[in-house]
């Protein structure tokens, strides 16, 4: 059979070392080893979670509070409810799809084939600002959580894949930096689509103490300009829902997966079996809680710099381009990432690029506001982001392979790690994002004025230098107790090429009974 673009799993044979090959394999070995173009198709398909996550963490804040006009509190409801919900479906998801059958189409592309159109639908409805007053905040809630839930069964399938690409950990890894730097590109076009797009109606025309004189001109041009706003977000949303369709089409054609070939999954688990199996795993549950605070810096630093830029450093004209470097500086530097954890490992990477972003983040709330030392700033931070975005998804398949070495009789199951992980993540970045806008109401964010009190500015300096410094500190003293080191990995990974390889021959001396 020829192997197409992305097939999922391969005989181990192989990817051995040619003294432990059989014969025959040798000439096969070029063509089971993954090509560019399927690490490529794989990559493609995490673009629309990161494209409408980046739109989603960097604008939906701001949207709530000055396009659709709610009050702090309910806008802090809405982003809560929404993360805890897509909290919820995550482990849901990803428990579900490891009791779901085989079709013709794989294993996990059913999930993300019928949820794209139901994800798309629901995500340009959160962009449209409704005709009434009564009843928008139960509009925007169901529509965000519906979205999240569309997007979970998308993503979670297809964190999964990572497992199945490959059989060599390097090739893996090879396949999870593409998918990184896509990812990562993917981030750039959000911020780019909806911050230039938006970007160019920013202008605040209700500026407190004009003259009783223009009163009337004024809010006329301030109607205007909200209209204008709301039009330049839903044409931002369905450019972004046309290459989620895309993205989606080009995962489905250029990724097949292949059903994996002796080895039987383990009998179904129930619910709590399968969060009792993720959650007695030392390596994963230090791995996740180190990544936990680390993620929850990153993340509140997202939700809240559109705000901060606006309002703390008083660049309004400006916030969308800042965004758009960090998010570009971040592309550049991935690959970079890439080599220096393949040259220096994973745990030092971490130290390094996590670590990167800290004085940038004390230096912003120090100066006076400057704009070319923002800019500045924004490079330096991009770094981190690139780091941060790519470690936690390379070390994740580590942690699973160390339980597959401590748990040989235990298969099929590794959708419930990625989507505990994600459950996790998104759990406790609810909680920040909420906290965040709760901190500024209380600090007397007033809807739809231009300009905010001082007690705001103070609260948004606090929001994304102080605290999430704080977050990235005790995250990297947790990932010191991480015991998968180098040596480590790469024994976990000769033991699992040798049972695949007793495995296959098992499989082939029945075969030849037979």
């Amino acid at each position: 059979q020829v192997i197409g673009c992305g097939c999922q799993r391969v005989a181990i044979q192989h990817d051995m070392p040619h003294y432990l090959q059989h014969p025959i394999a040798g000439p096969n070995v070029r063509r089971n080893r993954l090509s560019v173009c399927s690490k490529i198709c794989y990559a493609i398909g995490g673009a629309p979670y990161q494209i409408t996550g980046s739109a989603l963490g960097f604008f939906l804040q701001i949207y709530l509070l000055d396009v659709a006009q709610l009050d702090p509190f309910y806008a802090s409801v809405i982003l809560f409810v929404g993360r805890a919900w897509d909290a919820i479906t995550d482990p849901t998801v990803g428990f579900l799809v490891s009791r779901s059958r085989w079709t013709r189409v794989g294993h996990m592309m059913p999930w993300i084939l019928f949820s794209t159109p139901f994800a798309v639908l629901t995500y340009f409805l959160i962009w449209y600002v409704p005709p009434f007053e009564q009843g928008k905040v139960m509009w925007y809630l169901i529509f965000y959580c519906l979205f999240q839930s569309m997007q979970t069964c998308f993503h979670v399938p297809y964190s999964a894949l990572t497992m199945f690409i490959s059989n060599d950990q390097k090739e893996r890894d090879s396949a999870t930096a593409y998918r990184m730097m896509v990812e990562v590109l993917g981030t750039v076009l959000g911020t780019a689509i909806q911050g230039q797009i938006v970007g160019g109606t920013s202008d605040c025309l209700n500026e407190p103490g004009v003259s009783d004189s223009r009163n009337i001109s004024t809010i006329n041009a301030s109607s205007v300009a909200l209209e204008d706003t709301k039009h330049a977000y839903l044409i931002a949303s369905g450019v972004i829902s046309i290459i989620y369709i895309l993205c989606a089409t080009v995962l489905f054609l250029g990724v097949k997966e292949q059903k994996e070939s002796g080895r039987k999954n383990s009998d179904p688990l129930t619910f709590l079996q399968g969060l009792w199996l993720v959650m007695s795993h030392g390596p994963y549950i230090k791995l996740v809680i180190g990544f936990l605070f680390t993620s929850l810096a990153f993340m509140l630093l997202e939700g809240n710099f559109a705000l901060f830029i606006t309002y703390s450093l008083g660049h309004r004209k400006h916030f969308q381009n800042i965004l758009l470097v960090i998010m570009l500086s971040g592309t550049l530097t991935t690959p970079f990432w890439q080599w220096f954890l393949s040259r220096f490992g994973k745990k030092t990477a971490v130290y390094f690029g996590i670590t990167w972003a800290v004085p940038f983040m004390i230096l912003i709330v120090c100066i006076e506001s400057n704009l070319i030392i923002s800019y500045l700033v924004a490079v330096a931070a991009g770094v981190s982001v690139a780091a941060a975005f790519l470690l936690p998804w390379s070390m994740l398949p580590d942690a699973v392979d160390d339980f597959k070495v401590k748990n040989p009789d235990i298969h099929g199951h590794e959708a419930l790690f990625y989507s505990f992980y994600v459950f996790f993540i998104k759990f406790a970045s609810g909680i920040s994002l909420a906290n965040g806008l709760n901190c500024a109401k209380f600090a007397g964010y007033v809807t739809g004025n231009c300009t905010q009190p001082k007690t705001v500015s103070f609260t948004l300096n606090v929001l994304v230098s102080p605290v999430p410094v704080c977050l990235i500190a005790v995250g990297l003293l947790i990932l010191k107790t991480y015991p998968i080191d180098e040596e480590r990995r790469q024994g976990n990974q000769k033991l699992l090429q040798d049972s695949e390889t007793d495995s296959d021959s098992e499989t082939s001396a029945l075969g030849s009974s037979v």
